[in-house]
């Protein structure tokens, strides 16, 4: 019995550990497709900017005033383009940060919709766009706009579903 009650709070102490550090949440929607589709599961770190800030092409999680259908908050999921005192300009269907045009691989379409002029991420804020342009409801719209860091609930660092795609997840700008 003394065994058996030591497992359990050691699988509580675990779980409680666990909860603390790391997010599971699911994609809903299509805003990050090619990368992340409706139903992928995946775990946030809920620690990862605690000592570090984002780099741009970190996938992260984010508060928004948007509601979901039953009036709840909805969560974002987000690529970081734009870092604080970035100038960001979009025309064309072409991503420019200070000036030079950002090779975007991994986006659906490979044009982004949308015009942004001059745009100076604000300190504390990052600018932040789905994958999937078209459908995306990110920082180039007003009910978005640039995400305080405050409202970042974490990086995606891992997909555990579909088990066909179980990895990491990599920032396509990283060395």
């Amino acid at each position: 019995m003394k065994e058996w009650i030591k497992d359990i709070i050691i699988a509580i102490v675990i779980a409680l550990i666990v909860v603390q550090f790391i997010k599971p949440t699911i994609v809903k929607q299509s805003s990050m497709e090619p990368n992340f589709y409706e139903n992928d599961y995946l775990f946030v770190s809920k620690q990862s900017y605690t000592f570090g800030e984002p780099k741009r092409g970190d996938v992260v999680v984010v508060h928004s005033a948007l509601l979901r259908e039953n009036g709840d908050e909805k969560l974002l999921i987000k690529r970081v383009i734009g870092l604080p005192g970035d100038k960001i300009d979009i025309s064309d269907g072409k991503v420019y940060i200070n000036g030079e045009e950002l090779v975007e691989d991994y986006t659906k379409e490979g044009y982004t919709t949308g015009d942004v002029d001059g745009l100076v991420v604000p300190d504390g804020k990052v600018f932040c766009m789905g994958d999937n342009r078209r459908v995306s409801i990110d920082s180039r719209s007003p009910e978005v706009g640039c995400i305080d860091m405050d409202e970042v609930v974490g990086k995606v660092f891992l997909r555990l579903y579909p088990f066909n795609k179980i990895g990491f997840i990599k920032n396509p700008y990283a060395e």
